[in-house]
């Protein structure tokens, strides 16, 4: 059954919302605003969508009245037909709203930034912490994201111990937060002459984007060192202080990049990282007070977490917290995870509606 005092109740909200947006008091605020703003478009949006849901439920209705008052066959077999429409509409539109009414993390409307690095596996971990950054670059293409690198760190064979990434576009967050954790690769590595199989991890770490309102950085906290941008054995690659490197000193997180020939840009660039990392600390702790009071089944917070397994010999995609298995393992890796990221909101959503 659909809620209804509870979309009464929206209503009223949205009614009052459009008040107190227009307080020039609240517009100086910009934190406030934004959250304000966010929250009048999820409410204009349910609004929408219960209107729409009632006018169909007036019309299924109006045409039932309309079959037992009517006395002509094709009149009334016409109605029928227009019934089994309206049914199917009315139908559709319960699941919109029905969703609409799950509580939306703000978070999910962010651009993302990407981390990937190699775990156990030595350069067979590096070569397939390249193969997921083209599988990520591939599927941004597929939906239109803008893709941003921001650093990596390279190795001889052509693989990277680390790629960090900007990912911008509509609800990235919201798509590719489930793609944080341990990613598990099962093949023959290039440098084995034996043909063994050989078991590498490689962790990813998907984080919101922070925006300057978001979370305020003091100054005074940051320890910015400057050195020259080195490739993979060592060698430097710029005769400039180029790269930056910046110390969070209460938390201890540490940001390097050395990406750009402008000592500006790497700054820039840095920060970003920086200002999302402590954003998602902050989501971190939130997410593991939640998990003290229930056992969520698709895992986004915990890094150390399995959640996926690429079985080269077998063509064999699978993951572990929805057990869901694709034997298209070349399709997978060229972008199409498409079915699998769906798979993991549907099934984040429906324990929201758990909750």
């Amino acid at each position: 059954m659909i809620p209804r005092d509870k979309l009464i109740a929206l209503g009223e909200e949205l009614e009052e919302l459009k008040h107190t947006i227009s307080d020039t008091s609240v517009m100086s605020d910009a934190r406030r605003y934004r959250d304000l703003m966010r929250r009048f478009r999820e409410l204009g949006e349910i609004q929408e969508a219960w209107s729409y849901y009632q006018k169909l439920e007036q019309q299924i209705a109006e045409t039932k009245e309309m079959i037992d008052q009517e006395s002509d066959s094709d009149m009334i077999e016409m109605a029928r037909d227009e019934l089994g429409h309206l049914e199917e509409k009315f139908a559709t539109s319960e699941l919109k709203l029905r969703d609409l009414l799950i509580p939306s993390d703000p978070n999910d409307s962010k651009n993302a930034i990407v981390e990937i690095r190699a775990g156990t596996g030595g350069e067979e971990a590096a070569l397939f912490v390249a193969d997921l950054y083209r599988m990520y670059s591939y599927y941004a293409e597929k939906k239109g994201w803008k893709h941003q690198l921001i650093d990596t760190n390279e190795t001889g064979l052509g693989g990277y111990k680390e790629v960090i990434f900007q990912l911008s576009g509509e609800g990235v967050y919201g798509l590719m937060r489930f793609e944080s954790g341990v990613h598990r690769v099962q093949r023959i590595p290039v440098t084995e002459s034996g043909g063994r199989i050989h078991t590498s991890a490689v962790s990813v770490a998907v984080l919101p984007e922070a925006e300057d309102i978001d979370l305020e950085i003091n100054e005074a906290d940051l320890r910015i060192d400057v050195y020259r941008s080195s490739g993979h054995g060592g060698q430097s690659v710029n005769t400039t202080d180029s790269a930056v490197r910046i110390t969070h000193v209460p938390s201890g997180i540490v940001v390097t990049c050395q990406d750009e020939k402008s000592q500006i840009k790497n700054k820039a660039k840095a920060l970003k990282v920086l200002r999302s990392r402590l954003l998602d600390l902050e989501i971190s702790k939130q997410e593991a007070e939640i998990a003290r009071q229930r056992k969520a089944q698709v895992s986004t917070g915990d890094r150390s977490a399995k959640i996926r397994t690429y079985n080269f010999p077998q063509s064999r995609v699978t993951d572990h917290r929805i057990n869901l298995t694709s034997y298209n393992l070349d399709g997978f890796l060229a972008g199409e995870i498409n079915e699998f990221i769906e798979s993991l909101r549907i099934a984040w959503r429906n324990e929201k509606v758990n909750e």
